[in-house]
């Protein structure tokens, strides 16, 4: 959970994930959030989400980068 103007906000989803973006994902962002009483955010709100807490989009998208490859190589296996 993240603290996003003064309320807790859950069900983190981040999308726009490159792996040939690694390690910076510039393109990522949070594609979906809702307040702690499941109430949506909007898109400015995801947008603005994005930018003050970047650092958190950049973990979650090595983490979906790192959890697909791995999915890939055991796939092979």
């Amino acid at each position: 959970m993240l603290m996003f103007k003064g309320r807790l906000v859950r069900s983190l989803e981040v999308d726009g994930v490159n792996s040939r973006d690694y390690p910076d994902f510039c393109d990522a962002y949070f594609s979906y959030a809702e307040y702690e009483n499941g109430t949506p955010l909007t898109d400015d709100e995801l947008y603005d989400l994005s930018i003050e807490h970047g650092d958190v989009v950049n973990e979650m998208a090595y983490d979906k980068c790192h959890d697909a490859a791995e999915y890939l190589c055991d796939m092979d296996r």
